[in-house]
C-alpha cells in the first residue's frame, strides 16, 4: 500500500446516519488547518440505516473521503484492521463516529505523538455517560493494567493516534481492539497517553451492551495468552501435558509395581483393576497426550496460518 506524509483518520460506524455529516464537517475544519495532507477513511460496518447513503454523497464531493462497505456487522475490530489496511498515512487517527470524540483534540494527539511517542491513547478523563457505563469500565481498567502492566487509564477508548509501523505490524479480530495499546506495548513500541474531552451522546444509540463486559474479561484472557504463547502453543500445552503424562505415568507404574509384589507375596485378593487409582492415573495420562497434541496442532496452525478476510467487502469508494 502506497504511503504518504500526511494523516489518515480512520472510523468504523454502524447505523450513524444522523452523525456523519456532522463529523466530517468538524475533522474536515480541523484537518484543513493543519497544512498537512490527509484522507477520511469511513469503514460502514453493515449499517442498516442511511449511513451508507450519507457516506457516498460526502465521497462525490470529496476524493479525500474513503469509503469501505462491509457486507454485515463484523465488529469494531474487524472494521479498525481494514481501516488500518487501506490507511495511506505515515500517522493514523481512530475515533469513534458518533460525535462523542472531538476532532479539536487531532491536533494534540499529534503534538504527542511528535513527543517520540507511537502510539497515543485518549484518556475519557471526564466521561460523559451513564454510571451502567462507566463504573464497570474503571473496574476492567484497573484490572487490565494490574494484569498486562500497561499503565494508560483508558483501555476501551477509541480515540488514539499511531506511527503507520504500528497499524501495519498488529492484527486484530474479534474484541481485540480495547487491546491495541497491549499489543503494541508488547511489541517494543513506545505508548503514551492524552486527556482528551468527551461528549454525552446526541443522536442515536450505544452499540454497546452488557455483553461486552464478559467478553472484554474473556479477550483479556486471550491477549494474556497471545501475549507469551501465540507463536509456540507447544510450550503452554506441552508443559501441562508433560506434567500431566508424568503424573499419571507414576501412578500407574507405583500400582503395577504393588500388583506384582503382592501377587509375589500370595494376596492374590489386591487386583489393580480394583484400585481408583488406576482410573486416575489413566485420566491423566490420556489428557497429557491430548494436551501436547493440541500444542503440536497448534503450532502448525501457526506455521501455516493466512489472514484473508477481504471477502466481507462489498463495495470500495476511493
Amino acid at each position: 500500500m502506497e504511503t504518504f506524509t500526511g494523516i489518515s483518520v480512520v472510523i468504523p460506524v454502524y447505523n450513524e446516519d444522523d452523525n456523519v455529516l456532522e463529523l466530517y464537517k468538524k475533522i474536515k475544519s480541523i484537518m484543513s488547518a493543519q497544512n498537512k495532507a490527509y484522507e477520511i477513511i469511513f469503514i460502514d460496518d453493515g449499517s442498516t440505516d442511511n449511513t451508507f447513503q450519507d457516506l457516498s454523497a460526502i465521497h462525490e464531493n470529496d476524493d479525500r473521503v474513503k469509503i469501505l462497505r462491509f457486507r454485515n456487522n463484523f465488529g469494531k475490530a474487524a472494521a479498525l484492521s481494514k481501516g488500518f489496511e487501506y490507511a495511506k498515512g505515515n500517522i493514523v487517527i481512530t475515533m469513534d463516529g458518533d460525535l462523542q470524540d472531538d476532532p479539536e483534540e487531532i491536533p494534540n494527539f499529534l503534538d504527542k505523538i511528535n513527543e517520540g511517542y507511537d502510539l497515543v491513547s485518549g484518556w475519557k478523563y471526564d466521561r460523559k455517560d451513564p454510571i451502567t457505563k462507566t463504573i464497570p469500565s474503571k473496574i476492567f481498567n484497573i484490572l487490565t493494567r494490574k494484569i498486562t502492566g500497561v499503565h494508560i487509564h483508558d483501555f476501551n477508548c477509541g480515540f488514539k493516534a499511531y506511527r503507520s509501523d504500528v497499524t501495519k505490524s498488529i492484527r486484530i479480530y474479534g474484541e481485540l481492539h480495547r487491546y491495541i495499546p497491549v499489543i503494541a506495548f508488547w511489541k517494543g513500541y513506545r505508548v503514551g497517553e492524552i486527556k482528551v474531552k468527551h461528549h454525552a451522546r446526541r443522536h442515536g444509540k450505544s452499540k454497546y451492551g452488557s455483553r461486552r463486559l464478559l467478553k472484554g474479561f474473556l479477550d483479556l484472557i486471550t491477549i494474556k495468552f497471545l501475549s507469551g504463547f501465540s507463536a509456540r502453543p507447544l510450550h503452554f500445552f506441552g508443559t501441562f501435558g508433560f506434567l500431566f503424562f508424568v503424573s499419571g505415568f507414576i501412578i500407574c507404574l507405583y500400582l503395577t509395581i504393588m500388583h506384582v509384589l503382592f501377587i509375589f507375596e500370595g494376596v492374590p485378593e489386591w487386583e489393580i483393576r480394583m484400585r481408583p487409582l488406576l482410573l486416575m492415573g489413566t485420566l491423566l495420562i490420556i489428557s497429557g497426550i491430548q494436551l501436547i497434541s493440541v500444542g503440536l496442532i497448534g503450532e502448525m496452525i501457526y506455521s501455516l496460518s493466512k489472514d484473508d478476510n477481504t471477502s466481507m467487502i462489498i463495495e470500495v469508494l476511493e
